[in-house]
């Protein structure tokens, strides 16, 4: 092991010229009210999780550095948001479906061209394989094509009026205000974008702040932003949180927060803001999924979804297995193939071909994942595959650790790392208590294949996780699906149809069903009078 973990980081010569980070990229642009302005004061230096053999020793790779902004220019990004949403009467909210969806695949047109340099940036910012980062991007295309067919069907569905007990009526869904998106950093392109362009497509102006790790990524895509939309419509920000996100929050005037992280974080920025009631949050917070394998399953499969569940992206997902319940009858059978495919996973780079597990992103992580192992220990675990919990910099090899108990730390914390807690049970209603009593409720994996007891675990879960996955790992996709979760897990549901929904609001116009009103509505529908009141049919 100690030549392996010897072996992962590279020399600066080792790593492919394609992927050669040659020059820091130091990033003083952000965009405000449609002008891509320059910050001439502090930086923030952008580490990469990738360290770079020197002589003896190692050296953390330094590749660029973001704008340190202040309160100032984040409220000044707010001002133009505000301005550009104006009551509500401003020109993208009161915009036709039509001609927002031109704006987002203009935006998209330009985006495509900046592949590679995403791909690269996502690979040295947040170490994510080559294999991953492409497809992060093409998924974030994809879904960007998606929420636009999703809108012009919503459209059509509007583009008629309805008669009610004596009543006509066009029922629309409009904007919600100004909103602020803050994405994670374990997916910055995808899941920022899944809350950033539904806000944006539905006719609301938005303040963008890049998440705290995956932030230069935003860079080849700035120009992008600011040529895509009218001024004020979308605006970037950088800067610590505290500072920047803190200030827009007390101002009252953000209408829509989207944020994807802790629950802690999303309750210490909701606390700020003056007026709760007029906030609507839309939040992908914290999970512990857990896996149950029942003693009928089929091993072979269990394994394969239990390994990629709890260790792609060395299982720095919220969608990710946090926990293993296993039936006491076939636990030695799955611990012994469950160490046999860990064995199988390739350390290494994020460019390496094959490669399974790579460099952890979050400074003091691995300090963090020794903590929680060590606890584990205290309290009667062990470290059962070769090797596991090694580490060396920021990579840190993945440890199975069984027995777990409740006394442990890893047995309600979320992890959001390569560490694999194993409970063994003999009674169904353990395992079900464990979802019950759990604190997160995002998703379970059931794997089995007596109907009978699947059924009864299912009707146990069904208030109390967003998602039951049936011999399968939990997981987001497809995007179409619901994406939502209980308790401090979520707020509000995303998907590409419900994102549309929670970044809108229903309004309606209504009259009486006379001659007189239907003559006004024929007018103003017939001449194009209005934008809201409307048959046209998107093509």
């Amino acid at each position: 092991m100690s030549e392996m973990l010897a072996n992962v980081f590279p020399q600066e010569s080792d790593i492919p010229e394609q992927f050669k980070i040659t020059q820091t990229l130091d990033q003083r642009e952000y965009l405000i009210n449609g002008e891509l302005k320059t910050w001439t004061g502090n930086l923030n230096p952008v580490l990469s999780p990738v360290f770079i053999k020197d002589g003896s020793g190692y050296k953390q790779k330094v590749i660029g550095s973001t704008p340190l902004l202040t309160s100032k220019e984040s409220l000044e990004a707010l001002d133009a948001a505000v301005k550009a949403y104006d009551l509500g009467r401003g020109l993208w909210p009161t915009m036709s479906v039509t001609q927002r969806i031109e704006h987002i695949e203009k935006f998209l047109a330009a985006m495509r061209t900046k592949r590679t340099e995403v791909v690269k940036l996502l690979m040295w910012e947040i170490g994510k394989s080559l294999k991953d980062s492409e497809k992060e991007f093409d998924r974030t295309c994809d879904y960007l094509v998606d929420t636009i067919k999703a809108l012009k069907d919503l459209d059509r569905n509007s583009a008629k009026l309805i008669e009610e007990q004596g009543f006509m009526a066009q029922i629309r869904r409009v904007p919600l205000g100004v909103a602020l998106c803050m994405g994670p950093f374990n997916y910055p392109l995808n899941e920022t974008f899944t809350t950033l362009f539904p806000a944006l497509i539905m006719g609301n102006t938005v303040v963008f702040k890049p998440a705290k790790y995956g932030v230069l990524l935003i860079k080849p895509l700035l120009e992008a932003f600011r040529d895509s939309f009218p001024p004020g419509v979308i605006n970037i920000i950088y800067g610590r949180g505290r500072e920047t996100v803190g200030a827009l929050m007390e101002t009252g005037k953000i209408d829509v927060f989207a944020f994807i992280g802790t629950n802690k974080g999303a309750n210490d920025l909701k606390k700020l803001h003056p007026k709760p009631h007029r906030l609507k949050a839309i939040l992908g917070l914290d999970a512990k999924n857990p896996a149950i394998v029942l003693p009928d399953a089929d091993l072979d499969n269990a394994v394969t979804e239990c390994i990629t569940g709890s260790l792609s992206f060395n299982g720095q997902r919220c969608t990710a297995l946090k926990i293993i319940y296993v039936h006491k009858s076939i636990l030695d059978t799955f611990l012994e193939k469950f160490k046999n495919e860990v064995k199988k996973l390739k350390p290494g780079m994020p460019w390496d071909a094959g490669v399974g597990l790579t460099p952890l992103p979050e400074p003091g992580k691995v300090e963090y994942l020794r903590e929680l192992v060590e606890d584990a220990k205290k309290h009667g675990a062990k470290v059962m595959n070769e090797g596991g919990g090694d580490y060396l910099n920021s990579f840190f090899y993945p440890a199975i650790v069984y027995p777990v108990n409740n006394k442990m730390r890893l047995y309600s914390e979320e992890q959001f790392g390569p560490v694999i807690p194993i409970v063994a049970y003999d009674n169904d209603e353990d395992a079900i208590q464990y979802v019950v009593n759990s604190n997160f409720g995002q998703q379970v994996s059931i794997f089995g294949t007596d109907s009978k007891r699947v059924a009864k675990f299912m009707d146990a879960f069904v208030n109390q996780v967003g998602r039951i996955n049936l011999n399968t790992q939990s997981q987001r996709g497809p995007d179409t699906f619901p994406f939502n979760g209980r308790k401090d897990s979520a707020e509000g549901t995303l998907s590409v149809a419900d994102a549309l929904r929670v970044f809108s609001i229903r309004t309606l116009v209504s009259t009486k069903s006379n001659d007189t009103n239907k003559q006004i509505l024929g007018n103003i529908i017939r001449n194009r009078e209005s934008a809201f009141l409307s048959t046209d049919f998107i093509i």
